[in-house]
C-alpha cells in the first residue's frame, strides 16, 4: 500500500472476535489476535497515524497490538450496531429475514436494538470529528462502523450494506471538500 496521506481516514476492523458462534454487536468479547509478526507490516504502515478506537474490548486489544505503547483515544460513538434482543443469539438461530432491499434492511431494527440507519446517524459525527484532525487518522472499530463510513462516502447509508468487511482489514477513505472519497476497501494485513 502507498503510505498514508495526511487526508486519509483509515478504518481497521478489529481482529476476529471470540464470539462463540453468537451475534455480538454490543456484547463485549475479546479479540483473537494473530502473532505479532503478522501485524508488523501493518504496524509499520500505520506509524504516522493518530489512533481512535471503539471502546469494545476486541477493538482496544487490536489497537494495542497495532499501536503498542501509543495513546489510543476511545469514542463511544464507534461501537458496533446494537442488535437488541438478538444480542447473544447463536448465528444458526437468527431469524431468516427473506429477500429485502438494502434500504429496507437499513431501516430494520430488532426489538430494543438500533437499525443500521440509526448506527449511521450515530457514527457520522464521530467520523467527521476524526476527519478534522491533522494528519492521517486510524480508527479501529467494527464492520458495521466501517459500512456506515462507506455509506457516508457514497451519500446513501444503505449502500454501505453492500460491503463485506473482513476482520483485520483496512478500508481507506480520503477527506475531500464535500465529504469522503473511497480509496480502498478490505486491504489485507500483509
Amino acid at each position: 500500500m502507498t503510505p498514508p496521506d495526511p487526508t486519509d481516514l483509515i478504518l481497521i476492523r478489529h481482529a476476529p472476535a471470540d464470539h462463540g458462534g453468537r451475534l455480538c454487536g454490543r456484547t463485549d468479547v475479546p479479540a483473537i489476535l494473530p502473532p505479532g509478526a503478522v501485524l508488523a507490516p501493518l504496524r509499520r504502515w500505520l506509524a504516522p497515524c493518530t489512533v481512535i478506537t471503539s471502546p469494545a474490548l476486541r477493538c482496544r486489544q487490536t489497537a494495542a497490538a497495532l499501536f503498542p505503547g501509543r495513546v489510543r483515544e476511545c469514542d463511544a460513538a464507534l461501537w458496533e450496531q446494537d442488535f437488541g434482543a438478538l444480542e447473544g443469539v447463536a448465528f444458526s438461530d437468527l431469524p431468516d429475514l427473506g429477500p429485502m432491499t438494502r434500504a429496507a434492511l437499513a431501516r430494520l431494527a430488532s426489538p430494543d436494538g438500533e437499525s443500521f440507519r440509526d448506527l449511521c446517524n450515530r457514527v457520522a459525527p464521530a467520523l467527521t470529528r476524526a476527519a478534522r484532525r491533522p494528519g492521517p487518522v486510524a480508527i479501529v472499530a467494527h464492520a458495521g462502523t466501517i459500512r456506515a463510513a462507506l455509506g457516508l462516502a457514497l451519500e446513501d447509508a444503505s449502500q454501505g450494506l453492500a460491503f463485506d468487511i473482513a476482520p483485520l482489514s483496512v478500508t481507506r477513505l480520503r477527506r475531500v471538500p464535500d465529504g469522503f472519497a473511497i480509496i480502498s476497501t478490505n486491504a489485507g494485513v500483509a
